[in-house]
Parts: C-alpha cells; structure tokens; sequence
C-alpha cells in the first residue's frame, strides 16, 4: 500500500470536516459529563476551525494518504500548551480506525518532524492512554537524543502529558 503526506490546501477543506466528523466521535469519548463533543441538531458535529491552518505561518494542514485514499490528517502549529518556547506543536493528529496499528500513524508523525526540524511539543488528554503510548514511541524514533522530556500537567488550561523534543535538521 502507497502511503503519503499532503500538504492541504482550502480546496481540501470538505475532506478534512468529513475525517474531522470520524475525529471528534472518537475523541468525544473523553468529554463524557462536559458539554464538548455534543451533535448538532442536524446530526453533525459543529466544524473544525480550519482556515488558520491555510493562512498562519507556521501552522499547516496535512491530509494523510493510503492508495490516493483518505485515511487520516494531520494539523500543525506553533501554540504551545506548556507557553516554553516551541517551534512546532501537534494540534491534531488522526488515522481512521481501519487503518490504526499498520504503521501508518508512525510513518507519518516520523514524516511531519523530518520536514520541520526545531523544538517540538505534543499534548495528549489524559485520558487517551492509547494516544500517550503512541507518541512515547514516535518521538523516541525521530528526537535528537536525550532532548525529550514529559510535563505532567493538571491545570485548567490543559489536563494530560505535554512531550517535549527537538528534531535535528
């Protein structure tokens, strides 16, 4: 299977509100009790904010790609949950289901931090253990040696590990 990492444009915007649909129903699971993640009347999740991602330096949409197929996206910025200095930060990040534990998820996370070396940090809610796994693990694959570090934060501004690294050029 051919996997590959789109750079977005606008004109991708449809497809990324439909894989953000899959996105929040999984990720409402962890909002049980909060008014996050609640449908809309019709049926729908409320959209994503997309255009900053389209006309901020610094922050980038990814479409992620099986066989020319939509399986997943990807969002960067350089909004940082701990307020250290950082260069990037994952906003959101995404595989559909059929395509999890293939590799794919790994691949494109080691892709995105190879095409944007500098100070990188990944927030991950407290609640997705799965999620935490899978990072530990990416990041240890692709940041210079000894430069990760993982912030445990309880605040309420953010609630969950905050991983910290630098990617080399």
């Amino acid at each position: 299977m051919n996997f590959s990492l789109d750079v977005a444009s606008p004109a991708d915007a449809s497809v990324f509100q439909n894989l953000m649909q899959l996105y929040t129903h999984d990720f409402s699971q962890f909002w049980a009790g909060t008014p996050r993640g609640e449908l809309e009347q019709n049926g729908r999740f409320p959209d994503y904010p997309l255009d900053a991602y389209f006309d901020r330096p610094h922050w980038s949409a990814f479409l992620l790609k099986a066989d020319e197929r939509p399986v997943g996206f990807a969002l960067i910025n350089d909004a940082s949950h701990s307020t250290l200095p950082t260069d990037y930060s994952v906003a959101e990040f995404f595989i559909v289901r059929k395509y999890r534990g293939q590799g794919f998820g790994l691949i494109a996370a080691q892709r995105l931090f190879q095409q944007h070396p500098g100070a990188w940090e990944v927030a991950v809610a407290r609640k997705n253990v799965a999620a935490l796994r899978f990072w530990q693990g990416a990041i240890r694959k692709s940041a210079v040696e000894n430069s990760m570090s993982e912030l445990d934060w309880d605040r309420p501004e953010w609630n969950g590990a905050i991983i910290r690294f630098h990617v080399a050029a």
